[in-house]
């Protein structure tokens, strides 16, 4: 097997995504046969090195899970937490492989969540190139005006760079109206500095598809496995979203 950067090979092994694997070597927590490593250029080979991660041998793992799971309010989208807060882990009771979450949902965001050991198909959903759509429900503090609106779906300047274009379509209106959002990026905080920049607050977000994964009927801190053709097609959405982008 040849030599594979780091991150990569912890992502493949279901360690955790490449981002958060290049911040788990950063922390000196990622050894190659006894030596830390921290330098993110570094390469191994997992069938010829000994490779751990908190003193834990890594392995490849025996077969790839893909999980859907509604992440409920107040929990934390990582593997572990500092601050002791609850975390999507904690939710996947009788998962016996190793999986990460795809991606993030903030703190007090709902909805669906992709976890994984797949490595390149969670590369490919979260990259930035690939432009994959995902669509929210959001319940925000009044309604967008129909200029507001438009101006919402052509991009707004958030941090001094202008969004995606994004769909927007009011589904419930009310004093504090429902909105159903489709974004084809995935900044930081996207869609609550999107409203706040019109003068509107997020009161509730909750994610209810990823590409061609529907959240469904899960109640919040669910979960199912993705069916073999669920993943085809998610494959399929990611590759063809990544052509429509160039």
């Amino acid at each position: 097997m040849a030599e594979e950067r780091l991150q990569k090979i912890l992502s493949q092994a279901g360690i955790a995504s490449r981002r958060q694997a290049e911040r788990i070597m950063l922390e000196g927590r990622v050894t190659v046969n006894g030596t830390a490593v921290t330098e993110l250029g570094s390469k191994a080979d997992l069938e010829r090195d000994h490779i751990k991660v908190d003193g834990k041998l890594v392995h490849a793992p025996k077969r790839l899970i893909h999980i859907a799971l509604n992440k409920p309010d107040s929990t934390v989208t990582t593997v572990r937490d500092p601050q002791n807060r609850a975390t999507v882990m904690e939710l996947l009771r009788g998962v016996k492989e190793r999986v990460y979450p795809v991606g993030r949902l903030d703190y007090h965001s709902e909805g669906l969540l992709l976890m994984t050991n797949d490595g390149d198909l969670a590369n490919a959903v979260t990259s930035a190139a690939s432009h994959l759509p995902k669509s929210y429900l959001v319940k925000v503090n009044g309604p967008l005006t129909s200029e507001q609106e438009q101006r919402f779906r052509e991009g707004l300047p958030i941090s001094g760079r202008r969004t995606l274009p994004a769909g927007l379509k009011l589904v419930h209106a009310a004093e504090n109206p429902w909105y159903e959002v489709r974004l084809f990026e995935g900044r930081n905080n996207q869609i609550r500095l999107m409203f706040k920049h019109l003068g509107r607050l997020v009161e509730k977000l909750k994610r209810i598809r990823i590409g061609p994964i529907d959240l469904g009927p899960l109640k919040p801190g669910q979960f199912r496995y993705l069916t073999e053709e669920e993943v085809h097609k998610l494959r399929r959405a990611v590759q063809r979203a990544a052509r429509e982008a160039v």
